[in-house]
């Protein structure tokens, strides 16, 4: 986990609902975690993760969204 900060969407395990408290990243890196539509208050489901851990595989507003790990440690979430 990241220290201080909470939960990220990278800790979360496989078949765990969380949402979306806020995200950590700058510019364009969180611009296009905000393109993908993983917004604050958006829930997310981890519905799998690749052999070695990278990518994780969610799904967010109804459809399935691969994210790499270090994307999906700016996003910091609490449990839906």
């Amino acid at each position: 986990m990241t220290e201080g900060q909470g939960k990220t969407l990278r800790d979360v395990a496989i078949g765990e609902s969380v949402t979306v408290r806020r995200l950590t990243g700058e510019g364009a890196i969180k611009r296009q975690i905000m393109d993908m539509g993983i917004t604050k208050g958006t829930d997310v489901f981890v519905r799998k993760v690749a052999p070695l851990g990278d990518p994780i595989e969610v799904t967010v507003r109804g459809y399935e969204l691969s994210l790499r790990k270090s994307e999906a440690e700016n996003i910091l979430v609490s449990l839906a």
